[in-house]
């Protein structure tokens, strides 16, 4: 069977992307795993199908690298309005429905994707972490020296430890710095550090601010780029009107045999 697809990146969080409105495409986890390994296949931290749906301009579903569904991919969400406008999905403003409910999104002039999130409105406030769900779970521990924290070892034990093994969880490290936080993460499903996690620095904004109600807006650093986060703190750990912002970019296109 010979594919089309796209490949996407946000902040070096790669994609890739098939459109499937046609209903035509079933993968399984095998062939989905093929597709995003980076030395058999195209590469890529997961794969997204574009869909259709009865009252949205269009469907995300969302598979890991290892072949897996996942949940919510923030940059993928970016990565994947970005390519609905670039196939002829043209809108000022879309609204589209993905795992955890819908979502609405826009491009700016300069040419960053502005997507909304789910609200959040339960923090798990540990000894020295906290947990929420921005879409998908997420682990936020603060850190003072971010360039020198071994990610992948202490991600991949968090990850796997006894409290958080059978559903997985996203290990954020995060640096407060003078003007933006610098974060970076260990994603379940690639089961290695990603160079930018969309859900997880949304959390990391969210909790880094946990204690400051009102309207925020958080500049990002990641390994892979910039991002911004904006949001209202609500109180009693519930956030609103929270948008993740950033790029989403086009890299190539091609046909494949699998």
């Amino acid at each position: 069977m010979k594919i089309q697809f796209s490949k996407y990146q946000g902040t070096g969080n790669d994609f890739v992307i098939i459109d499937n409105r046609s209903g035509d495409i079933n993968l399984s986890e095998a062939q989905i795993a093929f597709l995003c390994d980076r030395k058999k296949g195209i590469g890529a931290d997961g794969l997204m199908l574009l869909g259709v749906a009865d009252g949205y301009d269009f469907k995300m579903t969302y598979f890991n690298a290892d072949g897996t569904e996942g949940t919510m991919c923030g940059n993928g969400g970016r990565c994947l309005t970005q390519f609905a406008f670039d196939n002829g999905i043209v809108k000022a403003h879309y609204l589209f429905i993905a795992i955890d409910g819908p979502h609405e999104a826009n491009i700016d002039n300069n040419g960053w994707v502005h997507l909304k999130m789910s609200d959040v409105n339960a923090v798990e406030k540990g000894s020295d972490f906290l947990v929420t769900n921005t879409g998908s779970p997420h682990y936020i521990e603060f850190v003072t020296d971010i360039k020198n924290v071994d990610v992948f070892s202490k991600g991949k034990a968090i990850r796997y430890n006894e409290r958080f093994s059978k559903e997985g969880i996203n290990v954020n490290f995060v640096e407060k710095q003078t003007d933006k936080l610098f974060v970076r993460t260990y994603e379940r499903g690639v089961e290695n550090e990603t160079l930018s996690c969309g859900t997880g620095v949304t959390a990391a904004a969210l909790l880094a601010n946990i204690d400051n109600q009102g309207e925020h807006s958080i500049n990002i650093e990641t390994l892979g780029g910039k991002l911004a986060v904006s949001f209202n703190n609500k109180g009693n750990s519930t956030f609103e009107n929270i948008w993740l912002k950033g790029p989403g970019t086009f890299v190539f296109k091609g046909t494949i045999s699998i």
